[in-house]
């Protein structure tokens, strides 16, 4: 398989292929035992959830990562956080719902997808780029963000959730 990856802007008609992408991720997570951090639910299944992910979709630029033509991984940058996140205090870029189809994991989709944010990002002319995630199972996805360039900034809880906000200057 040819793993050049090729990153388009998105928009509402990708809403299917995202989502299709974000139960995948869910299941994957579920499949290695982690299930607070979204759920055991497929996103799809989830009527509020759905409307979120439209929500966010038309609210920013979703980016579409595509293998041989199939979206692989996803993410949406919008101007501001989601609700449970003060935002910056000055402009930034805020990476929602990043993930990628199991059936492309290790092909570095979503480092191309946070590499590509963080371009878009300085071409917007903003220097910061944020990104949250879930603190828990050990800080696994806190690490990969650090891995990826990004350093924890405040914790913060949604119920019984733990997340961890990261940023990033660009």
């Amino acid at each position: 398989m040819n793993t050049a990856i090729k990153i388009r802007k998105g928009g509402v008609s990708d809403v299917p292929a995202m989502l299709t992408i974000l139960d995948s991720a869910v299941g994957w997570l579920n499949g290695k035992g982690i299930t607070a951090q979204w759920g055991t639910e497929p996103f799809s299944s989830r009527p509020k959830t759905v409307e979120l992910v439209e929500q966010v979709t038309t609210e920013g630029v979703p980016w579409i990562a595509e293998i041989d033509g199939v979206p692989a991984g996803t993410l949406t940058l919008t101007p501001h956080p989601g609700a449970y996140v003060a935002p910056a205090g000055e402009p930034e870029s805020y990476v929602r719902f990043l993930a990628t189809d199991t059936r492309f994991h290790g092909h570095g989709v979503g480092a191309a997808l946070l590499a590509h944010a963080a371009e878009e990002t300085r071409r917007q002319g903003v220097s910061l780029l944020r990104v949250d995630c879930f603190a828990g199972s050990e800080g696994r996805l806190v690490a990969y963000y650090e891995r990826q360039g990004f350093t924890r900034t405040e914790e913060f809880v949604v119920g019984d959730w733990p997340g961890q906000v990261l940023e990033r200057r660009v």
